[in-house]
Order: structure tokens, then C-alpha cells, then sequence
């Protein structure tokens, strides 16, 4: 089987998300302390991104099994991977590989347990459910966007504790930041899916609001996101170049601008979540980015 076929699966480029809440902990670890555990960071790495990649396939399987992915049409960032309705895989397959890869990123975070206690212990806890719920209980209770924003926020808190055994202000307002932009990505590719997901009983932000009423919030995700890095500057949590962040704005602007537009049209909305996801990723890294630069120069 065609590794790209794997790489189809598990939405790599999606894993970026987890990739850069980890870089983003680790940077904030070594900004605070100097000092770093590489081999602690490597594992919490490794363990993040297969708990991770478990999410998407056994979010892939359910779908399919669910009849989702056959009545949606797929596009490069909504409509599920397209594996299981083109037969490139077993149903079975990608089950098991997702429970594969839980149970491998179980591992990683058992042994964080043994070395850091009870909340390493909550936060393993919390994304084992999550995950092994997240397709059914929890996207069919309408809480898709929030599980993704506190997952975010956990993988920047965990990834920190373990590093420095601390939760502190600016850990949680970073954790935020980093769930925030990653909800913003679950929330913009789930338009095409509406009638989909409807129709096969799951709830999402688009379903319960409507996709007009829903649009109407585009701005408000990264108007959050903003909020908190200007607070963590005001209040010296965080430094002073998180600033540069802002220089994505006007690309969530501009797409802001065109969401009500290309909304009832695919071609056009496929437009509207590239530039999203985009605006995410470069967001997010520019965030990661900016914390290397305050080490760097020692400020």
C-alpha cells in the first residue's frame, strides 16, 4: 500500500496544528526557564502527533461507517479523505491503526505520568476520552469546536508542565491562543459538510446556528486569538514580539469579506478555507516564531 495513501488518511498537513502547539510549548518552556529536556521533548512530540493522527482515522472510519463521506463531496479540506469510499483501504484497517496510534501515544503520555504525577494524569485522561469519543458523543452533542480548542490548549499546558512542572498565566493564555486558531479550522471546513452532517445526526457550530447566522462569526475566532497575545504583552506574560502575529491580519480580513459571498458556492468557498487554514498555520508558527526570536535575544 502506497504510503501516500497513509499520509491521505491521517491529514498530514492537518497534524501541522499539533506540530506547532507542541514547538510553541517547548519555545515558551525555554524562554521561561533556559533549559531544555530534548529527549523529554522528543517524546512528547512523537506521543502529541500519534494521538493526533488516532483523532483523524478513527474520525475517518466513523464517517464512513456512518455513511457521511458518501453523500458529501470532497474537497482538499472538508468532505473526509476519500480512502475508504475509493477502497484504498479496509474499514478495519484504519480502525485499528487509529486505536494503533492512541494506544502508542497512550504510551508516551504513561510515562509522563510516572515522572509528573496526577496532572499530566488528568490531561492523558482527558484526551484518551476525547479522543476515542470525539466522532460520535462528542461531535453529535455540537462540542466538535470546543474538544479542538481545549486539546489545543492541553497540548501547550502538557507539553509546558513537563518541561517545567508549572501551569502558569502565560502557559493557559498561549494554550488558548493555540485552540483558538485550531477551532478556527474545524469551524470554517465544517460549511461544506452541513447537509452531510445534518442529515447523519452530527451537530456542528454551522448546524446549530446556520451557515448565514454562523458566518457572522468568522472575525470572532481570531479576535480572540489577538486579544489574549495583546493582554500577554500588556501584563509582560509574554514578549513583546508575539506582536508580529498581527501581521496575518489582514488575511483573515480579506477572507472574512468573501465567506457570506462564496457560501452556497464550492468552488469559491475552497478558496475561503485555504486562505483559513492558511492564515492558522502562519499564525501559529509566526506566534512559535516570535518566542525563538525573545530567546535569541535574550529579552
Amino acid at each position: 500500500m502506497s504510503i501516500s495513501v497513509w499520509f491521505r488518511v491521517i491529514r498530514i498537513k492537518f497534524l501541522l496544528a499539533s506540530v506547532i502547539a507542541v514547538s510553541l510549548g517547548l519555545a515558551l518552556s525555554y524562554w521561561q526557564t533556559k533549559s531544555l529536556d530534548a529527549m523529554s521533548a522528543a517524546i512528547t512530540m512523537g506521543g502529541v502527533v500519534l494521538l493526533h493522527a488516532s483523532v483523524d482515522l478513527l474520525n475517518d472510519y466513523s464517517d464512513y461507517k456512518r455513511g457521511i463521506d458518501t453523500i458529501t463531496k470532497r474537497t482538499k479540506f472538508s468532505g473526509g479523505t476519500g480512502v475508504l469510499p475509493e477502497g484504498l483501504l479496509k474499514p478495519s484497517t484504519v480502525y485499528y491503526a487509529g486505536i494503533t496510534c492512541l494506544v502508542l501515544g497512550s504510551l508516551a503520555g504513561a510515562y509522563f505520568v510516572m515522572v509528573h504525577g496526577w496532572i499530566i494524569a488528568a490531561i492523558l485522561g482527558f484526551a484518551i476520552l476525547s479522543i476515542y469519543f470525539y466522532s460520535t458523543k462528542i461531535v453529535d452533542s455540537g462540542l466538535g469546536e470546543i474538544f479542538v480548542g481545549i486539546k489545543g490548549t492541553m497540548i501547550v499546558l502538557g507539553t509546558m508542565f513537563i518541561q517545567t512542572e508549572q501551569i502558569l498565566p502565560a502557559n493557559i493564555l498561549a494554550g488558548i491562543v493555540a485552540g483558538t486558531l485550531s477551532s478556527f479550522v474545524l469551524f470554517i471546513t465544517s460549511f461544506p459538510d452541513h447537509d452531510a452532517d445534518k442529515q447523519k445526526g452530527r451537530k456542528t457550530l454551522v448546524i446549530v446556528l446556520g451557515k448565514m447566522r454562523a458566518a457572522n462569526l468568522y472575525l470572532v475566532f481570531p479576535c480572540v486569538a489577538y486579544c489574549l497575545i495583546i493582554v500577554g504583552i500588556i501584563f509582560d506574560l509574554l514578549p513583546v514580539y508575539s506582536a508580529m502575529t498581527f501581521t496575518t491580519m489582514p488575511m483573515v480580513i480579506k477572507s472574512s469579506k468573501k465567506i457570506k459571498k462564496s457560501i452556497d458556492d464550492l468552488e469559491q468557498f475552497i478558496h475561503t478555507m485555504k486562505a483559513t487554514v492558511l492564515y492558522s498555520r502562519i499564525t501559529g508558527a509566526l506566534f512559535v516564531i516570535s518566542i525563538v526570536i525573545a530567546i535569541v535575544t535574550n529579552s
